[in-house]
């Protein structure tokens, strides 16, 4: 595969039991790529290692005064020269190709899993340990498989030197081979504890990343209780932490660096005192003598190579269950439903067997819950996204259950969004440019979420002097808005969507009564026919619905119109107007 091909069509399913069996997986993906790196690598060093061969040669031909024979190996040498250079370019070609097609197809699994999961996977796994994989883990992984095909090249080209060692001069090429030997395995006792110390030193940098984003999407809270020194002094803390880790473990480099100094210092020693030996006893000529340490000097390049393979496994090991454990993950979906085919897309009425809710189709149903928790859980089940494995019902829209259809099909069918909504970095026509029906634009979907002062304060701070306020360019989730301005931004969003099925989870807590007041009669308009479920307690928004749903102790305990209620349940009056509930009041009472 090129570079040119990506994204993958299909990036497959990983091995995720472990970390190790991930990298294997992650490798018989790349099989291909591999086999051409190692060619190209195996050619490379083969042409390098041919040299010492050629110099022999020349000193021979001058030994003996043939002027045809220098010319001769000369041109070998270039041609030699030639095909090493070819050789080196395609390796690195390949091996970089390998690299970033490697990195490219896990990112590609991440973000899959990550869509899959929604807002699960910051429930089960920190922000910091996600941000860490899709960042330097993934390029941890990436180098692990771009080193194997030049190891693998590595380990060939020296079996085959050493062998021919071997047969040209049995004591001094099995001197060779048990020198490599040694020296392979030398730091191989030191790559556990480094092994363990990367670990460390990687989760210490997780949490400090995890500090560093909570401390950034929080600052303007923080200024405004004065808690900006407290956040500061624990990242300083996280991060000396990180850079004593840091240091911990370059020690151990260093000394595994040192190791693979001094081993191939003590074999060239060796090997020059016994070729010594073996010239003065008239066993070797010159030119013998000098290919001889022409090739142990060449053996120190593989033998670099093996240690860049180890760093690489070393590294990749602790990034790979990092990224195993994120894409591990799986949505628990209870009874594990099969999943029923569709003929045509979901339509119908909302049904929640666990609470009697029932959203009539084409209506405006509010919902009124005096547990916050019950009204989250209740929203995740509108939406076919099961949480929790506890037993709960799936909900149904128009009689099928959303469990067991395919997750694309509940998700296109019902929008849920949350009373927190992520407004992602861009423009706002990025922003406003969602998968829709086609039916809503842009323009009434803005006006009915009372976004005026937004688009006129994205139009002034224009950087391009457009004064379009579509070309501006929002931040990190949003963060240069206010509160109300972001869930302004983020109703219209869901309003140009358009789905069958939209569920709103307090959709203005952050905007004023009557912007409140305007976006209640304006979202009535804009939904008429089509279905709506709205989780508030603002009598605004009540007062305009079509039906009121009231779940009390996680079931329904009353319907009808907000007016009615008021007047007949006495539990629905203490939620909407913030009254005690009759028995709490005659309790304060006596």
């Amino acid at each position: 595969m090129q570079i040119r091909d990506l994204p993958h069509t299909d990036p497959g399913d990983p091995d995720v039991r472990s970390g190790f069996r991930f990298l294997v997986w992650l490798f018989r993906r790349q099989l291909g790529g591999q086999i051409k790196a190692m060619c190209w690598g195996t050619l490379h060093m083969a042409a390098v290692a041919v040299l010492p061969v050629t110099m022999g040669m020349a000193i021979e031909a001058v030994v003996d005064d043939s002027g045809r024979r220098l010319a001769l190996t000369g041109l070998l040498m270039l041609g030699i020269t030639v095909v090493m250079a070819f050789a080196d370019t395609m390796l690195h070609r390949s091996a970089v190709t390998n690299w970033i097609t490697a990195a490219a197809r896990v990112q590609q699994i991440l973000a899959r899993r990550t869509a899959e999961l929604g807002g699960v996977l910051t429930r089960r796994v920190a922000a910091g340990e996600v941000v860490k994989v899709s960042t330097g883990d993934v390029e941890k992984i990436g180098w692990f498989v771009e080193s194997f095909s030049r190891f693998a090249a590595a380990v060939v080209v020296t079996l085959a030197v050493c062998t021919g060692l071997i047969v040209y001069e049995p004591q001094l090429g099995l001197l060779v081979l048990g020198g490599i030997t040694a020296v392979a395995l030398s730091a191989w006792p030191l790559l556990p504890a480094a092994t363990r110390r990367a670990d460390r030193e990687r989760g210490k940098s997780g949490r400090a990343t995890e500090l560093a984003s909570d401390t950034v999407a929080g600052l303007r809270v923080l200024r405004g209780i004065g808690g900006e020194e407290l956040f500061l002094n624990r990242y300083r803390r996280a991060s000396q932490e990180v850079r004593a880790a840091s240091v911990h473990n370059a020690r151990m480099w260093s000394l595994i660096d040192a190791v693979q100094v001094v081993m191939p210092g003590l074999l060239l020693i060796a090997v020059v005192w016994q070729g010594a030996r073996l010239a003065l006893d008239g066993r070797l000529t010159a030119g013998e003598l000098v290919t001889i340490y022409g090739a142990v000097s060449f053996l120190m390049f593989p033998l670099r190579l093996f240690q860049e393979a180890a760093m690489a496994f070393t590294f990749s090991r602790p990034s790979a269950k990092r990224a195993v454990r994120v894409l591990g993950l799986r949505r628990e979906v209870p009874d594990a439903a099969p999943t029923t085919a569709l003929d045509q897309p979901l339509s119908g009425d909302v049904w929640d067997p666990a609470t009697g809710l029932l959203a009539p189709a084409g209506r405006l149903t509010a919902v009124v819950c005096g547990n916050p928790n019950v009204a989250e859980r209740l929203a995740e089940r509108l939406g076919g996204h099961p949480v929790h494995d506890d037993g709960e019902p799936s909900a149904q829209l128009g009689g099928v259950p959303l469990n067991e259809v395919p997750l694309a099909a509940a998700r296109a069918a019902v929008l849920v969004q949350d009373k927190d909504p992520v407004l992602l970095s861009g423009t706002l026509r990025e922003l406003l440019a969602v998968p829709a029906s086609g039916r809503v634009a842009a323009g009434d979907a803005l006006r009915t979420a009372q976004c005026h002062d937004v688009l006129t304060a994205l139009a002034q701070a224009s950087t391009d002097g457009s004064g379009d306020p579509m070309r501006s360019r929002i931040t990190e989730r949003g963060r240069s808005l206010s509160g109300g301005q972001r869930q302004r931004l983020a109703l219209a969003r869901s309003l140009i969507a358009d789905p069958e099925v939209l569920v709103l989870d307090e959709p203005t807590s952050a905007v004023d009564s009557h912007t409140e007041a305007r976006i209640a009669e304006g979202l009535r308009a804009l939904r008429s026919g089509t279905t709506t479920v709205v989780f508030t307690s603002s009598p605004l928004l009540l007062d305009r619905a079509d039906r009121v749903v009231f779940v009390h102790d996680g079931a329904v305990a009353a319907s009808g119109p907000h007016r009615e209620l008021l007047r007949t349940t006495p539990e629905y009056r203490a939620v909407v107007t913030r009254e005690p509930e009759p028995a709490q009041l005659a309790e304060e009472t006596a």
